[in-house]
This record gives C-alpha cells, sequence and structure tokens, in this order.
C-alpha cells in the first residue's frame, strides 16, 4: 500500500479496533490460477502472534482455497469509512484556488501465511466465534448451537476454513492530516452537512 508518513497509522491497538469494526474484508492471493479474491467475514484474535491471527472460511466450491494450501501468503485489506472530499469545502479554494477533489478514507492491510483448516472441530469453532460475534448485541442472539447438529455437519463439509497469522500490518488513515487547520475544518463541516450517512 502507498503510504506517506503523514497517513501511517502504527498503534496496533488501532489498528485491531478498526479489523473489528470493519471485519467484512477483502482477500487476494496470487497462485496457479491467477490473482484471486474473496470477499470474506473475518475474525482477529488479537492475541494470536504478534499482530494478531485472522480466521476464517471459504465455500468448498470457491476455487480460491485452492491456491492457498501448502501456506501460500494472503493479503487482506479491510476497508474503513471512506468519503468524496470536495475541494469547495476548503477555505484555501476562494484564498488561492489551487485545490483539487481528493478522497479521504481508512484502510488496513494485513499479510501472512495460510492454514486451511478441514477438521470439523475447528471449523465449528470458527464459525461458531464469528457467529458470536456478530449476533452479541442482539436482543435474542442466534448461536451456531441453535440449529440441528446434523445440519450443522453438512454445513461444515460444504466449508474450508483458514487461520491467517498476521506476519505485517499496515494502516492508512489518509484523513487530511496534511491539509490546513481551516481546510480540516471546512471538510469537517461539509460532511457534517451531507446527507449521506457515510
Amino acid at each position: 500500500m502507498y503510504l506517506p508518513s503523514a497517513f501511517r497509522q502504527d498503534d496496533l491497538a488501532e489498528l485491531h479496533a478498526q479489523l473489528q469494526a470493519s471485519p467484512f474484508a477483502l482477500l487476494t492471493s496470487a497462485g496457479a490460477a491467477g490473482v484471486q479474491a474473496s470477499h470474506l467475514p473475518l475474525l482477529l484474535a488479537p492475541d494470536e502472534g504478534e499482530f494478531g491471527t485472522l480466521y476464517g472460511h471459504f465455500a468448498r466450491a470457491n476455487p480460491h482455497w485452492r491456491d492457498l494450501q501448502g501456506g501460500a501468503e494472503a493479503l487482506a485489506v479491510f476497508s474503513g469509512p471512506d468519503a468524496y472530499i470536495s475541494p469547495g469545502w476548503y477555505p484555501a479554494k476562494a484564498e488561492h484556488g489551487k485545490v483539487v477533489p481528493t478522497w479521504n478514507y481508512i484502510a488496513v492491510h494485513a499479510r501472512g501465511p495460510v492454514e486451511l483448516i478441514e477438521d470439523p472441530e475447528r471449523l465449528l469453532q470458527i464459525v461458531s466465534r464469528l457467529s458470536d460475534q456478530h449476533e452479541s448485541g442482539r436482543e435474542r442472539p442466534w448461536a451456531v448451537s441453535d440449529a440441528p447438529r446434523e445440519y450443522i455437519d453438512s454445513m461444515l463439509r460444504a466449508i474450508v476454513g483458514f487461520a491467517l497469522p498476521i506476519r505485517r500490518l499496515e494502516g492508512k488513515w489518509k484523513l487530511g492530516q496534511n491539509r490546513s487547520a481551516a481546510d480540516q475544518a471546512g471538510v469537517r463541516d461539509g460532511l457534517a452537512a451531507s446527507p449521506s450517512p457515510r
């Protein structure tokens, strides 16, 4: 990822918080079938390894997992909030006109070798933890154990799980830090006035 120093985020707690806030990632890799990309919800185990470990699963019918056999490296891209930034929001536009549009965003890239998981008990742990994470906070959270075990067993046969111990973690918070305080305030006001919930 192109990472100018003004936008670099190195705080591990902040990076982990973003992975947990935006758990739907784009998992990419290059292998015999070329470059592959799968959109997957991932679970972060922050205390496993230097930068944490990601867990997820593929549909067994998705050929992407086959290219990851043998510990191939993958890149998980987590996109956080993003927004178009109009040059009309910058006071600098009225001062000298030397402004252009941009896009502000938060992104985290996590790289590491993939360990494929086909053991039914480990798969059950992964899907249970993923479900628990996304059901937490609901009035009546659903749990994997709510479904009949034979049904869950058939679903587990239809997936291939994985663990991705993070070896490299990069964060980019491109939020106008390179602009003047007045231009930053103009962007805040412009975004606050936008009808878009983003």
